[in-house]
């Protein structure tokens, strides 16, 4: 049967956030380099930011509990803030910048957010998603738009919004001190990504934040040798929060270079110019990095990439290995219920296609329909359970029953493990196509059709049929200067898959939309066909 996980750890517990924010800017604050559009600056400095940071806030009116929003593009501000929330006994709510204004309007409204703290480019939407929503306080803008020498927000409020504060002007007075919390109070509320329904707010506590960020340091063995990491993904999201509480648990001095937001050029140039030895990636962002010529810039330093919010095609980290020589590219698996982390390849054991074994204090097994557990190799529903676990979901009392029983998440995702504990992902239950009876996972027919030399992106969906119950449809998006065909890459298809599997629809695109997290977004495609 299968139910494999990780060995138990001695992790720390029983303290907050600000708690073991407080020790390391202590232990590692002056030797830490976090490193944006050329500017540097130490963890200590960014502490003594947050810590004034958190003066402005509760000067501003925050109570302990509160939610504040970040809805920024990538700077400096954003851990700031994180820290200085929970410095001041406040919850932060990460989204990211792509969400539609109804989108940032629903979190708004659902979390009762006092605050939300955005970036001048996303200012114009936040209002709008603000308007008429009596919870709130206050937005506030931080940093510099692009291209622009100072930081200016803009005065007054507009009829129905909350005023607009500055957030440099929040962080000019003295430091804070510390408002008591304690470790199960709620430190987080996430919301998912609604790509199946109204997104949901996950809610974690102190010590489920700092269990997931201390198992995923503790997941990578060998990493304290890779000093330099590339930040790329966007920090308003539980990647950015995770790695955020991570930086508390590191124990040697790390060098942080952040991007504002991802372009491949862009991060090609900056791993060259900072000798950048470790990124952590989404699978779309790798293929954009692979259109490029890799090959023009020396990425020597690097030795690891990590992917992850979707399943990566073994083509692609194929490829990327043999034009990017002595680079790891491995895998890891996670969700916002269990703050970001399930599990993850370990040091020089890559095996393709799995996302690795289960974290440390991580508990995986493969339920049957049946809630049985399957046996090795057979797929199933993935459930986990930790000490990273969410407390429920925000104010969703059914919803939250439905996913955890019995103490078991259950993802929705379908996966399988083998003998030894690796962990692969097939695919989301809901993508299922059933054909002529028959499963047929989309990721199957993508990374077949992704060995076509001509094909940079493909994304697979069902359509309703008569007389087959679903039939596979193929979108693809070919790589500059290509000329093939549909019919050229249905014959493809079908002689790289099985009868049942192949595409009988294949659709030529300019692009694939992808969601807000870089995923692919079938439910678009579904909506299309």
């Amino acid at each position: 049967m299968t139910d494999v996980h990780a060995a138990p750890v001695t992790a720390p517990t029983g303290s907050t956030l600000s708690q073991l924010a407080e020790r390391s800017w202590e232990r590692i604050g002056r030797e830490s380099i976090q490193i944006f559009e050329d500017q540097r600056w130490t963890h200590a400095e960014l502490g003594a930011r947050s810590r004034r940071f958190a003066t402005g806030l509760r000067e501003a009116g925050l109570r302990p509990g509160d939610r504040v929003v970040l809805c920024m593009a990538n700077c400096p501000e954003v851990g700031v803030a994180y820290h200085g929330i929970w410095w001041a006994g406040g919850a932060t709510t990460p989204l990211l910048f792509l969400l539609s204004e109804a989108e940032i309007a629903h979190v708004l409204r659902d979390s009762e957010a006092a605050f939300v703290i955005t970036t001048p480019e996303f200012l114009p939407k936040v209002q709008a998603a603000a308007h008429g929503i009596a919870t709130l306080r206050g937005i506030i803008v931080a940093g510099a738009a692009p291209g622009s020498a100072t930081t200016q927000a803009p005065e007054g409020a507009a009829p129905g919004l909350p005023a607009v504060l500055d957030f440099a002007q929040l962080e000019s007075g003295p430091e804070a001190a510390q408002v008591p919390r304690r470790p199960d109070d709620l430190a987080g509320l996430l919301y998912t990504g609604g790509t199946t329904g109204r997104s949901k707010g996950v809610t974690l506590t102190h010590d489920a934040m700092s269990a997931a960020a201390w198992a995923m340091v503790h997941a990578s063995e060998q990493d304290d040798e890779l000093q330099v990491a590339l930040l790329p993904l966007p920090l308003s999201h539980v990647y950015g929060l995770t790695v955020s509480v991570m930086a508390v648990h590191a124990a040697t001095p790390r060098t942080a270079v952040l991007m504002r937001w991802f372009d491949p050029v862009g991060w090609l140039r900056l791993a060259e110019e900072h000798r950048a030895q470790v990124g952590a990636v989404v699978p779309s962002m790798l293929q954009l990095i692979m259109a490029q010529p890799v090959e023009d810039y020396d990425l020597s330093a690097l030795r690891r990439i990590a992917s992850g919010g979707a399943p990566l095609p073994a083509q692609v980290a194929a490829d990327f290995k043999r034009r990017v020589p002595g680079v790891e590219v491995y895998e890891g698996y996670g969700c916002s219920e269990l703050a970001g982390g399930i599990s993850a390849a370990k040091p020089g054991v890559v095996r393709p296609g799995s996302v690795g074994v289960p974290m440390p204090n991580v508990e995986v097994r493969i339920e049957r329909a049946d809630g049985s557990l399957a046996d090795p190799g057979e797929d199933g529903e993935i459930c986990a359970r930790g000490p990273m676990l969410m407390t429920g979901y925000w104010n969703s009392p059914e919803e939250t029953a439905h996913a955890i029983r019995d103490g078991w998440f259950h993802t929705g995702d379908i996966g399988h493990q083998d003998a030894d504990g690796h962990l692969y992902v097939v695919d989301r239950i809901k993508d299922l196509i059933i054909r002529d009876g028959f499963n047929v996972y989309p990721r199957d027919v993508e990374e077949a059709m992704l060995t076509h030399p001509d094909v940079a992106l493909c994304a697979v969906v069902g359509r309703p049929d008569p007389r087959r119950g679903e039939e596979v449809v193929a979108f693809v998006q070919l790589r500059p200067g290509a000329t093939v065909g549909a019919e050229d890459l249905i014959a493809y298809g079908r002689s790289r898959l099985a009868a049942v599997k192949y595409p009988r629809d294949v659709r030529i695109v300019d692009s694939i939309p992808l969601t807000s997290v870089g995923k692919l977004d079938r439910k678009a495609l579904r909506h299309t066909v």
